[in-house]
């Protein structure tokens, strides 16, 4: 089946990778990145299938023009893959409010703004995809990422609550949870200015490995991000969460298996009342 697709963030990383692979599949494609100069080599090696446009997600106007973009080109948008996204590295006591609006401007605000403005066509369609680019942070916290896990929480629980209010419409809501992937991501991350001592010996080693994340072996190749998603918006499948790459699986199977557990031993057992004398 031709879907047509509309992708934020394809200038690096998972968005770049999806936008090859779906624009190779003879599927249309909106691609877009702030700096759509980053994307001509694509479109060049397809122009019949891939188009761009710039987006700034954090600007109304550019989403304005990306969605009506994606209507003038192919008429319309079947997959929405709210995919840009970044990150902030700094304790919670370190980061600022500046910092933290940042963070929520990009990862939660933004798809909510994108969603909004695309949910009317594919109700009147009568079916789409409403994805949205998670992370096993957004189910698991990491010392360091608090301003990047609040968000992709809030994320989370925004494609629940669309889930429910889609129920027979023929349009889905969807959250990738991606693990580690060998992407510009922690390269790209920013950091709190103010640097509290008492959490170095914390967080210093979580932002090692994320600065180190391109080149860890163990790290997924983006294609395989691609693969996978692309066979599931061509199965029947629409889990409301679905975490990509083996080492997501372990890490969200031990992090359920951990709250179960500490769910369970929080559980009050009720005191037995004495019976009237």
């Amino acid at each position: 089946m031709t879907r047509r697709w509309l992708i934020t963030g394809c200038s690096t990383g998972l968005g770049r990778a999806l936008a090859e692979a779906v624009a190779a599949s003879g599927q249309q494609v909106l691609a877009t990145a702030r700096n759509p100069e980053t994307l001509e080599d694509l479109r060049d090696r397809y122009p019949s299938t891939l188009a761009t446009c710039m987006l700034d997600v954090c600007d109304p106007d550019d989403c304005h023009n990306a969605v009506h973009a994606a209507l003038a080109r192919y008429g319309g948008v079947d997959v929405l893959v709210n995919n840009a996204g970044t990150g902030h590295f700094g304790a919670v006591e370190e980061v600022t409010e500046a910092e933290l609006q940042a963070q929520l401007a990009v990862n939660l605000i933004a798809p909510w703004r994108l969603t909004r403005m695309v949910l009317p066509l594919m109700r009147a369609q009568g079916f789409g995809d409403i994805v949205m680019v998670s992370s096993t942070a957004g189910r698991m916290a990491c010392p360091g990422l608090g301003a990047y896990s609040a968000a992709k929480y809030a994320l989370e629980g925004m494609v629940e609550t669309l889930s429910l209010e889609l129920s027979g419409s023929g349009v889905h809501a969807m959250a990738v949870e991606p693990g580690m992937f060998q992407t510009e991501w922690g390269t790209s991350l920013t950091e709190s200015t103010d640097h509290i001592p008492a959490y170095a010996g914390v967080v210093s080693p979580m932002l090692a490995g994320v600065r180190a994340l391109k080149s860890l072996p163990v790290a997924n190749p983006p294609e395989l991000f691609a693969a996978e998603l692309m066979r599931l918006i061509d199965s029947d499948e629409r889990p409301i969460r679905m975490p990509i790459g083996t080492d997501a699986w372990t890490t969200l199977l031990d992090a359920a298996q951990r709250d179960y557990t500490a769910l369970l031993n929080a559980r009050q057992v009720p005191v037995p009342v004495p019976a009237p004398v």
